[in-house]
Order: structure tokens, then sequence, then C-alpha cells
């Protein structure tokens, strides 16, 4: 059964991006645009991982991790921002988060990342 990966983030670019790379990896992968829609895939769905832009319109990437804390979604994640450096305090608060990743970001050093928490 292949493992399935959320991507959110406002950037279509970056949604497309890391979709065509996870489905050539073998994934099952799903995008959302918004935290509010993530939080909607997020119930419907038992994702493996998801890969959560910080900076998201509606509901930000701390506010669907806190929501997901609350409602006790254990889902591993990977939070991405171009404010890498500001937001690895924050880290500590989320026990959902395993890597933060800078934008922009190497696709080998996303890819093996992905690989090594999906093992």
């Amino acid at each position: 059964m292949k493992k399935e990966i959320l991507v959110v983030d406002d950037q279509p670019g970056i949604r497309l991006l890391l979709h065509e790379i996870f489905t050539s990896e073998g994934y099952q992968v799903t995008t959302a645009k918004t935290g509010k829609e993530a939080l909607e895939k997020i119930h419907n769905n038992p994702f493996d991982l998801i890969m959560l832009d910080y900076k998201l319109p509606v509901i930000d990437g701390s506010q669907v991790l806190d929501q997901m804390e609350q409602e006790k979604i254990i889902i591993p994640a990977i939070l991405m921002s171009g404010l890498a450096e500001e937001i690895i305090r924050e880290k500590v608060n989320f026990s959902l988060v395993k890597e933060i990743l800078a934008k922009p970001f190497n696709i080998l050093d996303v890819c093996a990342l992905v690989k090594k928490l999906l093992k």
C-alpha cells in the first residue's frame, strides 16, 4: 500500500513540484492550498505525512498543528517556511513537527527526508 502525503502550500508552483516529485517516488499525494482545506482533508483521510507551509491564508500552519494536537490527530509533519530561522523556536511547541524545511529547498534533500520519515 502506498504511503500518503498531504502537501499544503498556498503557492501553486510548490504544490505542483512536490506533487510531481513524490508521485514519481511512488507516494500517493494530495494537495491543499489553505489550512482550512488541509484540516478538511485530514479529517477525511489518514495521511502518513504532512508537508505544511507555515504561512497560509485563512488558517496558518501553526493553527493547523494546534487543531490536530487538540483533536489528537497524530500525523508527522514537515513545516516549510521562507522564515525557517524564525520558526525553529516554535518547533518545540509542536510534537508533530519532525523537521523544519527552509524555502527554497533542495529537492534531493526533501526526498531523502521524506523517505527517512516514512520508513
